[in-house]
C-alpha cells in the first residue's frame, strides 16, 4: 500500500493498482453460450411481464 503524509500530518493510504491487460474476443463457442443466455434471459422477462400483466 502506497501511504504518502501531508503538511498537517494527515496519512494518505493508496490502494495498488491492478495490472491492466486487453481482453480477447471470444471464441465462437462462447458466442453461442452468450447468445443462449441472452435468448434465456429474454424469454425469462417476456414470461415475467406478461405474468404480471396478466395478474393485475
Amino acid at each position: 500500500m502506497y501511504t504518502t503524509i501531508n503538511e498537517t500530518g494527515q496519512l494518505n493510504n493508496y490502494a495498488t493498482e491492478p495490472n491492466m491487460y486487453l481482453a480477447s474476443y471470444p471464441a465462437p463457442e462462447q458466442q453461442r453460450r452468450y447468445l443462449l443466455q441472452g435468448g434465456l434471459a429474454t424469454l425469462l422477462i417476456s414470461a415475467l411481464t406478461l405474468t404480471a400483466l396478466a395478474v393485475s
